[in-house]
């Protein structure tokens, strides 16, 4: 019986879960922000990666945790060193944002990153995506992450149109809740994000023939369609 939110059985939906998460332990990227579970250090990550790449925001990252390793650490810093310690990746907003964030979580929540989303998203600068983040992966919570890739990878899947429009649209975010595995979410994720990255390429053809979703991808039999068409 296919589910009444995605075309796909539960056994489909099951099969889909466990290749993702087993072809994602084999292609898993291991930034150092995803080798710890430390809240703070998600935290950080996830906002110094907002409309920056991860090869220009790894470096910076490395620098500016080892300068500040905790949440108390970051507090106590002046406006003035947090701006030389992120120069390099511009959007001088984030300063701001981090000196905030800082004060408020000492200030509110004793120096403990909230684990309640609601407390999460009354941070300066945290989004919806970046409080799930932090939940996910620091504490293998259950959560929708919803952007550009995590999107893309699902409407391919499900041969559904993808727009601008699609990361925050209530049919996506259902879809990606029918296909979330709720005993290993922190993997699942990952596993969707690096495939969006590795295999299921935005501007470049995506690299079908090596996707563990193949079987069940509507983009890649339309693509197939297509090409056999052409060839007729």
């Amino acid at each position: 019986m296919k589910s009444l939110v995605i075309p796909l059985s539960s056994s489909e939906i099951q099969q889909v879960r466990q290749n993702l998460i087993s072809w994602g332990k084999k292609h898993f990227r291991p930034f150092p922000w995803r080798l710890t579970t430390d809240p703070y250090r998600i935290l950080v990550a996830e906002i110094l990666l907002h409309r920056t790449q991860v090869k220009q925001m790894k470096p910076v990252y490395e620098s500016f945790i080892a300068r500040y390793p905790n949440i108390h650490t970051l507090a106590q810093a002046d406006k003035e060193s947090l701006h030389e310690a992120l120069y390099s990746l511009g959007l001088r907003w984030r300063v701001d944002l981090l000196y905030e964030m800082a004060q408020r979580i000492e200030q509110d929540f004793g120096g403990q990153i909230p684990h309640n989303k609601k407390d999460l998203l009354t941070l300066p600068g945290v989004s919806e995506y970046i409080a799930g983040a932090v939940r996910c992966f620091a504490w293998n919570k259950p959560e929708v992450l919803m952007d550009t890739n995590t999107v893309r990878v699902t409407g391919r899947l499900l041969g559904w149109e993808v727009k601008d429009s699609s990361r925050r649209s209530k049919r996506f975010q259902k879809a990606l809740a029918a296909l979330l595995d709720h005993e290993e979410p922190r993997a699942f994720n990952y596993a969707l994000l690096d495939l969006a990255h590795l295999v299921c390429l935005k501007r470049k053809p995506p690299h079908c023939n090596t996707c563990p979703l193949l079987s069940w991808c509507h983009f890649s039999k339309h693509e197939e369609e297509l090409s056999h068409e052409r060839t007729q």
